[in-house]
């Protein structure tokens, strides 16, 4: 019952802006933990070594403070233990921040400002934003909002059924690590290994389940779903991740659009690979879809995982 008040409070008042956010404080100690493994790591094999420390204490510390602040609630008053849990779950979730952000964009193109909506899209994405035109900036949204249905939403809220807050906290830990040094390039490739390894591992199913979940939301939204499930089917695989794929398929399926393709990274083009047929050229209104497909698919997660709870205490 836990995750479902926490996904009830994601839903009425998302991520207020100042609040002390668990993966803030997270991200501040991963920074710190960086700085300091940095000074003694002088080799590559030294920094690969580091990466795994740095991803172990990371984790560690995101669960064990967990835990013991909940124990602690719990000496207080079951009551107090219970608040708590609801309240770390809720901050593990993202659905209605991740409809407000595309929403903004998409409200943007509407307005016909799309100089704003540039700026909009930049605070989401980490490409180049200020010479895209309106299908390019669509697309990013629509990206964004594909990709993280299940770094968001989905998993975090697998891990949560599991394990409750301690392990819910545990993903955003890891996937806080990923986000900050799990890059492929000379900086972090070996201090960034584990972190980027566990991100893979912790994502594999919820990855996959999310996937099933678009086909199955856009069958009860209307969208395209028999396309959905071949696109999901068909290019799932073809990133470079083993899981960054699987939603972003789903979701061009569904909408008949195309994801991926040129983008460009401080000056530079890289090409990533496309999803999708494009049998639609992609217009901000999908932005609006891709974010009904989101709501509707964290709901089915919801309902999924708490039907297997039961089933499977």
């Amino acid at each position: 019952m836990e995750v479902v008040l926490a996904y009830l409070l994601d839903l009425l008042i998302g991520d207020p802006e100042g609040y002390p956010h668990p993966v803030r404080i997270i991200g501040r100690v991963i920074s710190h933990l960086e700085s300091i493994l940095r000074k003694y790591a002088k080799s590559d094999r030294a920094l690969k070594i580091a990466g795994f420390i740095l991803c172990g204490l990371t984790v560690t510390l995101a669960f064990a403070a967990t835990y013991v602040l909940l124990y602690i609630a719990g000496l207080i008053h079951p009551y107090l233990k219970y608040a708590l849990d609801v309240l770390i779950i809720y901050t593990c979730l993202a659905t209605k921040d991740l409809g407000k952000v595309a929403g903004r964009v998409y409200e943007a193109l509407t307005k016909g400002d799309i100089v704003e909506a540039r700026r909009r899209l930049s605070y989401i994405v980490s490409r180049d934003t200020d010479r895209l035109d309106v299908e390019n900036i669509s697309r990013g949204a629509i990206e964004t909002v594909a990709e993280n249905i299940s770094d968001g939403i989905i998993a975090p809220m697998f891990y949560a059924v599991i394990g409750g807050a301690p392990l819910a906290i545990f993903y955003k830990a890891a996937s806080t690590l990923d986000s900050m040094v799990g890059y492929r390039n000379e900086k972090y490739l070996d201090l960034g290994f584990a972190s980027a390894k566990l991100d893979d591992i912790l994502n594999f199913i919820p990855a996959r389940i999310t996937g099933f979940l678009i086909v199955i939301a856009a069958f009860l939204l209307g969208y395209d779903y028999k396309n959905s499930w071949r696109i999901f089917l068909r290019d799932r695989f073809k990133h470079q991740s083993p899981n960054s794929a699987h939603g972003e398929a789903a979701v061009a399926g569904a909408l008949n659009i195309q994801l991926g393709g040129l983008n460009y990274y401080f000056g530079k083009p890289e090409i990533k690979p496309t999803l999708g047929d494009g049998k639609e050229k992609i217009i901000p209104q999908h932005i609006k879809y891709s974010i009904k497909i989101m709501y509707m698919t964290s709901f089915l997660g919801l309902v999924v995982f708490y039907g297997m709870k039961i089933l499977v205490p």
